[in-house]
């Protein structure tokens, strides 16, 4: 008799619980509805006055350089906008390129020079690196580039041992 009692206790609470896996509680919470978006702010318009960079060349290749010396290039730019072009920033993408820039405002129809400079010690392959100029020129930001192939150092020559005979006796 007791077997029978813990067997219908067993199969009750079983079927319960089979039970309440079907159903859904009548206060399920509702999932939270998205967000809604947050207003666009519209970009200030471009000045048309503003200055603007003319690069002679906006990509660099080196070609093939060798590891150790540093790899540089200046990178020559006009303004040809009708406002001074200031820089605010200049950075490179790693820490391997280092970027120097006027800090003094290029007037209209003047040059300025971006100079890079890439260390290729430690860093055999191929070199893709950009900077990434922060102004207010027309160009926000600019974005220049180097390329090219650091070739590894030769190896130094194993040192030559000599063995020295024994003396005879």
């Amino acid at each position: 008799m007791k077997k029978v009692f813990i067997a219908i206790l067993c199969l009750t609470i079983s079927a319960a619980a089979a039970n309440a896996q079907d159903k859904k509680p009548a206060s399920a919470p509702t999932p939270n509805p998205a967000p809604a978006a947050a207003p666009q702010v519209a970009a200030p318009a471009p000045d048309p006055d503003a200055g603007e960079f003319k690069f002679k060349e906006e990509t660099h290749d080196f070609g093939e350089v060798p590891e150790g010396p540093l790899a540089e290039f200046d990178f020559e730019f006009k303004n040809t906008g009708k406002k001074p072009i200031v820089i605010n920033d200049a950075h490179g993408s790693c820490g391997c390129t280092v970027p120097t820039w006027p800090h003094e405002p290029i007037l209209p129809k003047q040059k300025g020079v971006i100079h890079v400079a890439y260390t290729t010690s430690g860093r055999q392959g191929p070199i893709m690196k950009d900077v990434t100029i922060n102004s207010n020129a027309k160009q926000q930001p600019m974005v220049l580039h180097i390329r090219g192939n650091v070739k590894p150092k030769p190896a130094a020559p194993a040192p030559t041992t000599t063995v020295n005979p024994a003396p005879a006796k």
